[in-house]
């Protein structure tokens, strides 16, 4: 060992030791904050499923490839980070001998090869990234990007070392060439060897440029042991863990949709009927009320801001990005932390739990942060402002997106819950409509006995659960379809379709009350329960005897269909829900069902949020809609060409934003009943997009999006051009061009 070995190989070590101490500091500072959080003990159910799901979307990058070239490079990037940190190790033999390399396997040719192409692809992944970051960056001309609000230069620094180490390990390997000490062939490693040729034949020069390896390794380690909350770098261990405890490790997309999680109080659903505010905790009021994955879920945002670049209320001028309020709650989390640490906390009466001897040596800001308000203006001190937590429409654009399953929907409502059930601190209009449901089992406030009032001038009975031995199906008809005008068209549609196809249904009648979906996504989980232990039990007594195969339901609502099939499950109903759109598909690829008639004037199709996202529905609305529009030419599962420009006479016409990555039409999260006061109108945005695809019907699939975008359509003063219009009347259309006007849906006025 010479000289240059000599120094090098302290100063690697002195490095390496300090970074692994601050590291393993930094670890247990964050392990200590996150267990600050609530109990949630079914995330440790399903082993093997969620180590199975941890394993495909990491390796596989499921998540991050839906952004083909971002999450190709993005690929490359991470297995390099895994694989090249052999390379790392082997600097360490590197530092101490020109000639060192790793034991056993430090000499294989597949190996040598193997290190070389990945370096190459990993580092032109890095600059891929490197350009995507600086061409979106927030201060770019042209508007939002989905960077605003992170901290830039933490990207730029992460980026940054890994090239540096990239470039690094063609430099060691190229003095290796230079000086004849390097094990593998030209066509193996052509790269390095190309390197190799420019520079010096120095044995001095390997060691030292591994050193320099080690440093930059060690300095990037340091760096983010210093600053627990630097997520973007952070991520690269804990993605691993907040993806394996996501809540449903069975989907393979968007674990935190469809259900919310039911409220819980020390990791236990609460029972409403012995529930205690003193005792037990009422949705969220303090950060570490939080369960632990929820604290986990916080520490492991990337800040990539895909989740910012999908939502609604961000896109429209509203105060709320999902990405600055998690990072908001991370930041709030960590710098309460030596106040949680040292015993403080708030009781559920608001009383200090911690002594004065235990916070009298606690920093005075982490004193200042607890007594900052969880949901608070600025002038309040607040955390999050309500703004921030009402501006959310729980469409799941957040969650879909996020590629470390970070459940955005459920902490929001969360947070809800407390401001309803304990502060009764909501929108005031919204109030209106949850003395509704609590008063008159509907959120419109409508009679009871109308419930019935829409099979009105049907040319055939409509039967009810009791008057008929036996039927296939209970058409859950909602409140909307019940009681709204424009939905009564689509539910007189449904029926008069399923009695065209020959299926047995029966309805409930004025038995129905509301599935309790505006009262769950406001926060008010009592009214929710009210109602869904109501028609849990009238359910259960229409399908008694039945096993859960036959217990079928059919909705026109996604908001309904959500509740009565993933949510009514916790409250002891198991039912088989289908979406009308679903059950009309089979029917016409079943020939129960024959378009006729086609559909003029060219027909773009509206996701709904709690049908597609949500739910996983995309093929068969759109299966109805190509059979309806070809008129029964197609094959009967979509025969019409499916066009994603503007313009056409005819076919189905694609908005830009579909799919699992729709946008909104504003009403979820029981934004329906609340006023729209900041930026654009989310609806209107819908509009405009529905509308430059050149199509004369726009085809829902859900009474909320019908009502808000039929309103978009008269705001923009369009009616006379462009129709809204469910799915259901578009086939009935075609299936029977005579319907009557009571049966069919009318165009909008203009």
């Amino acid at each position: 060992m010479g000289s240059v070995q000599i120094v090098t190989t302290i100063l690697a070590a002195a490095i390496t030791a300090v970074a692994v101490w601050l590291a393993v500091r930094a670890v247990m500072k964050m392990l200590a904050v996150i267990r600050q959080g609530q109990p949630a003990p079914e995330r440790f159910t399903d082993r093997g499923a969620r180590t199975k799901a941890m394993l495909v979307e990491t390796v596989g990058h499921t998540r991050m490839l839906k952004w083909s070239v971002v999450g190709a490079a993005h690929w490359f990037v991470m297995v390099g980070f895994i694989v090249l940190s052999l390379l790392v190790l082997e600097a360490y033999f590197e530092v101490v001998s020109p000639t060192g390399g790793l034991p056993l396997i430090g000499g294989l040719t597949i190996y040598g090869l193997a290190t070389e192409l990945i370096a190459i692809l990993g580092t032109v992944g890095i600059l891929v990234l490197i350009a995507i970051r600086v061409r979106n960056r927030p201060t770019r001309p042209g508007g939002r990007s989905r960077f605003t609000g992170s901290t830039m230069w933490q990207g730029y620094f992460v980026e940054g070392v890994v090239l540096s180490v990239l470039i690094m390990g063609f430099v060691i390997r190229g003095f290796k060439v230079a000086t004849d000490h390097f094990e593998y062939p030209v066509w193996a490693t052509p790269v390095s060897h190309a390197v190799g040729a420019l520079l010096p034949a120095s044995p001095a020069g390997v060691s030292i440029a591994a050193l320099v390896k080690i440093a930059i390794s060690m300095t990037w380690l340091i760096v983010i042991a210093l600053n627990v909350t630097m997520g973007v770098a952070w991520h690269r261990f804990l993605a691993f863990p907040n993806i394996f405890f996501k809540r449903d490790p069975r989907k393979r997309a968007g674990s935190g949709l469809g259900a919310l999680r039911p409220m819980t109080s020390q990791g236990k659903p609460l029972d409403f009927e012995e529930a205690d505010p003193e005792s037990d905790q009422f949705g969220v009021a303090q950060v570490e009320q939080f369960t632990w994955k929820g604290l986990l879920d916080f520490s492991t945002c990337t800040e990539c801001g895909r989740c910012q670049s999908q939502c609604p209320a961000w896109n429209t001028g509203k105060p709320l990005s999902p990405k600055l309020l998690v990072l908001s709650l991370r930041d709030h989390a960590y710098a309460k932390a030596p106040y949680l640490l040292a015993g403080g906390g708030k009781d559920l009466t608001g009383e200090e739990k911690a002594t004065a001897a235990q916070l009298a040596h606690v920093d005075v800001l982490a004193l200042a942060e607890a007594d900052k308000p969880l949901i608070g203006t600025a002038e309040e001190g607040g955390v999050i402002d309500p703004d921030v937590l009402w501006s959310c429409t729980t469409c799941g654009a957040c969650v879909e997106q996020c590629p470390v399953d970070i459940e955005h929907v459920d902490h929001i409502v969360d947070m809800r819950r407390y401001q309803v059930l304990i502060e009764s601190s909501f929108p005031s209009e919204a109030g209106v409509m949850l003395r509704n449901l609590e008063n008159k089992g509907n959120p419109w406030g409508a009679p009871q006995n109308t419930r019935e009032d829409w099979t009105k001038g049907l040319d055939f009975e409509v039967p009810r659960v009791g008057e008929v031995d036996d039927f296939e199906y209970l058409f859950w008809v909602g409140c909307a379809g019940a009681f709204e005008d424009r939905a009564k068209k689509t539910t007189r549609a449904v029926a008069t379709l399923l009695n065209e196809a020959g299926v047995s249904f029966a309805i409930l009648g004025e038995g129905e009350t509301c599935s309790g979906d505006p009262a769950r996504r406001i926060g008010n989980e009592f009214v929710f329960q009210m109602l869904a232990q109501q028609n849990v039990e009238t359910l259960n007594e229409a399908f008694e005897g039945r096993e859960k195969a036959k217990r079928k339901i059919v909705a026109t609502c996604p908001h309904c269909f959500n509740t009565l099939g993933n949510e009514y499950g916790q409250l002891g109903g198991e039912f088989e829900v289908v979406h009308h759109t679903q059950l009309l598909a089979h029917l016409v690829a079943t020939g129960k069902l024959t378009p006729v008639q086609p559909v003029d004037g060219g027909v773009t199709y509206h996701d709904p949020c709690y049908l597609g996202r949500h739910n996983r529905v995309f093929a068969p609305p759109r299966e109805v809609l190509g059979s309806a529009i070809g008129g029964g030419s197609g094959d009967g599962r979509g025969g019409a060409a499916v066009d994603s420009g503007a313009g056409r006479d005819s076919g189905l016409v694609e908005m830009p934003r579909n799919s699992e990555r729709s946008f909104c039409c504003g009403a979820g999260g029981a934004r329906m009943w609340m006023e729209e006061r900041i930026g654009k109108r989310i609806n209107v945005d819908r509009v405009e997009e529905a509308m430059s695809t050149g199509a004369k019907t726009v085809a829902v699939g859900c009474p909320f999006c019908s009502t808000m975008l039929n309103d978009g359509v008269n705001g923009k003063g369009a009616g006379e051009q462009v129709e809204v219009v469910d799915v259901a009347s578009v086939l009935l259309r075609s299936v029977k061009p005579d319907t009557t006007a009571g049966q069919q849906a009318e165009p909008v006025a203009g």
